[in-house]
């Protein structure tokens, strides 16, 4: 690829309609999950899959059931080229922000495909720094089929690991709302003060520090 293509596709994509079959070369679609929670890492997946290997009904991951979600998801490893499935841990989170620690996992995803795409299609207005060629779809989720599928991979894997920490951390019902800040886990943070899975950079999860901690010295002067 030129230098001149390069600095084409280094940009944001803002046309109406997208589709894989617009991009000839080998291109991987990469989307991430879980910058919203208050708890638990933050995913993300890369997919490299052909036009005509891609499962029917595959759509953005939050538009599907969970039951819909696991079957698609199984389908996507069967028939992608290749994919890769990467995360960015809560300390990773709250030492260099949410968006940062998203962008890492990206990159970690991109890193584990095991082959080198053409041109990468991330979902969103914001790109990471990759050594390739990069080009950044607002709602790609919805109008590129590999970023779908990276969608459906990475929120398969997350809610696993959410599903996983559920029983580490009992009480929170972390299996149910995946760790965001829903009223029920509100209040579970309020009555059971953070886990190490916490995220502590964001405000709800600070903030009951503080209190706790507040209430905390009040007692010690008592004594």
């Amino acid at each position: 690829m030129q230098p001149r293509d390069q600095a084409w596709f280094q940009g944001v994509a803002r046309v109406k309609v997208f589709s894989d079959l617009m991009f000839p070369l080998v291109t991987a679609g990469v989307d991430e999950v879980g910058r919203g929670p208050l708890a638990g890492p933050v995913y993300a997946a890369a997919v490299v899959i052909a036009p005509d290997r891609i499962p029917t009904g595959l759509t953005d991951s939050k538009k599907l059931s969970a039951r819909q979600r696991q079957s698609l998801a199984v389908q996507i490893r069967s028939v992608a080229t290749a994919w890769a499935v990467a995360s960015a841990s809560v300390i990773e989170i709250d030492e260099l922000n949410i968006l940062r620690a998203s962008h890492l996992a990206m990159q970690r995803a991109v890193a584990g495909l095991g082959l080198e795409p053409d041109l990468l299609l991330i979902d969103g207005n914001l790109l990471p720094v990759f050594s390739l060629p990069a080009l950044a779809i607002i709602k790609g989720d919805r109008r590129i089929a590999s970023i779908s599928a990276a969608s459906v991979l990475a929120k398969v894997a997350r809610d696993a690991e959410m599903e996983k920490l559920a029983q580490t951390y009992p009480g929170y019902g972390f299996e149910r709302h995946m760790g965001y800040p829903t009223p029920a886990h509100k209040a579970a943070l309020q009555q059971l003060g953070p886990t190490p899975e916490h995220r502590r950079s964001f405000a709800p999860v600070r903030q009951q520090i503080e209190s706790q901690t507040k209430q905390m010295n009040r007692r010690a002067r008592q004594f």
